[in-house]
């Protein structure tokens, strides 16, 4: 077992109170949690499973092309970290994101209620403008897709639930891993 770690987070709940600091927060084993998400079409959240899935198995026929494309967070190797603090940089995520999303599938790609979903997801450290801050990072190695605005608003939302529940934690020291099933 790996040793546990105290957070105390203001952005993650604190469900043991107390009127001082030294007894807020809360203990959180040290492991790799998985975000689990699924394609089946009573899913509310397929449209973004299944863009994440194709970006997982084909991540060279995904938007915008790059040759080179190794998509994170499916293994323990390359997981996802969570970008809470840098609200900047999580901006600069889906701007880039939506940019690409325009360029690709122009301008009027949110026709038929639709939205610009990223992978991986604009509040984390790999998101779409990780190259901008990162100069050793892959550039353009992100998925974007437009998807069904209700099913991707479900994934979003089960994505913060996911960080609050399992209380990852800002920056490279938490990482998290994505799977897709069917």
């Amino acid at each position: 077992m790996l040793a546990p770690r105290w957070d105390a987070a203001k952005y993650l709940n604190n469900p043991t109170g107390g009127s001082t600091p030294a007894n807020k927060g809360s203990a959180s084993f040290s492991y790799l949690a998985t975000l689990h998400y699924s394609t089946k079409a009573t899913a509310p959240e397929r449209g973004a499973a299944a863009h994440i899935k194709k970006a997982f198995t084909t991540p060279k026929a995904t938007q915008p092309p790059n040759g080179d494309k190794r998509i994170p967070g499916q293994s323990v190797d390359a997981p996802l970290h969570r970008l809470y603090l840098d609200a900047q940089r999580r901006k600069d995520n889906r701007a880039k994101a939506l940019s690409n999303c325009r360029r690709y599938f122009g301008p009027d790609y949110t026709q038929g209620g639709k939205d610009c979903d990223e992978y991986p997801f604009a509040t984390t450290y790999e998101g779409a403008a990780q190259a901008d801050h990162d100069p050793h990072a892959e550039k353009l190695n992100f998925s974007v897709l437009p998807v069904d605005s209700t099913q991707n608003q479900n994934a979003g939302r089960m994505l913060g639930q996911f960080l609050t529940r399992n209380r990852i934690i800002d920056g490279p020291e938490d990482g998290f891993l994505v799977k897709i099933s069917s």
